[in-house]
């Protein structure tokens, strides 16, 4: 049986003491173990940030890779290896900012893929600058009259893509967190959960600050409404509205047909394309002049 243990990785936390991310950390490694998944079945990938440091603090495979190419790096790896589980975790900045239009495209192809964001709603690796997340008018390092734009809405713009599972939670509460995680991996297609992390050293706001502005789900939300739950992502910045906001039953996940056709084995386990069908290919895409 997997255990905490299992996960648990030598290399040294550079988080703050005290930083939230240890929330999420603590939360993704009990939802990997309940899900009684082994270490070499899951990949993590990143990007660049405090919060795509995850991937080094857990004992699994990982992916570290350029700002904003997290996604795409996922897509490759979970089209190579479908049976293992690939989840990206990485920050606001890194998947809504650098890597937003990687985001965008992945609500259309539906990948079999977990998103996880880490929210503070600032650039904490590079010390506090306004992130895409950031409140309308707040002061940073930065922006010292005031953030002059207005945050995106990337929950709702998912809702509208019709991404068939999007979620909220909080650093705070790792139990329902947890929870969270297990049903994002579990749902076959893209999976998006944003998670409020508030940054106790660069933030402009205490833990406390954000806590009190926590709205759970109540139990008779539909999560099939659509209406209802972009009413709800976009409650954010102002109030944070957490649980399951949106889940539609799955659809066609993207490269589905491809893998039929190769069969469900890693890449690196089929035998060479025979050089007919190649040549076929090439016949068939060539332009006579």
């Amino acid at each position: 049986m997997t255990t905490i243990e299992d996960y648990r990785s030598d290399v040294a936390n550079q988080w703050c003491p005290g930083c939230p991310n240890y929330g999420i950390l603590a939360a993704l490694q009990r939802a990997l173990v309940d899900l009684t998944l082994a270490p070499h079945e899951v990949c993590l990938v990143s990007g660049i940030g405090q919060a795509a440091k995850l991937p080094h603090y857990l004992r699994v495979n990982i992916f570290n890779g350029l700002h904003g190419r997290a996604i795409p790096a996922a897509i490759g790896i979970h089209v190579a290896h479908p049976q293992m589980k690939t989840i990206v975790t990485s920050g606001d900045g890194d998947l809504y900012g650098e890597g937003g239009n990687h985001l965008l495209h992945a609500f259309r192809r539906n990948p079999d893929i977990t998103v996880v964001i880490h929210n503070n709603q600032i650039y904490a690796l590079t010390k506090g600058q306004a992130a895409p997340t950031t409140p309308r008018g707040e002061r940073t390092r930065l922006q010292f009259d005031g953030v002059e734009v207005d945050p995106t809405r990337m929950l709702a713009t998912a809702i509208i893509h019709d991404c068939t599972f999007i979620a909220r939670g909080f650093a705070g509460e790792i139990e329902g967190l947890a929870e969270i995680l297990k049903r994002a991996i579990e749902h076959p297609g893209l999976s998006l959960v944003e998670v409020i992390q508030p940054c106790i050293t660069w933030g402009n706001h205490p833990v406390e600050w954000y806590r009190e502005r926590i709205d759970p789900i109540g139990e008779d939300h539909d999560p099939t409404d659509r209406a209802r739950a972009i009413s709800l992502a976009l409650r954010a910045p102002d109030r944070f509205a957490t649980g399951i906001l949106y889940e539609l039953p799955p659809r066609p996940t993207f490269a589905a047909s491809y893998r039929e056709r190769i069969g469900h084995g890693p890449l690196a386990a089929l035998h060479p394309v025979d050089r007919s069908i190649l040549n076929a290919h090439i016949e068939r895409m060539t332009v006579s002049v």
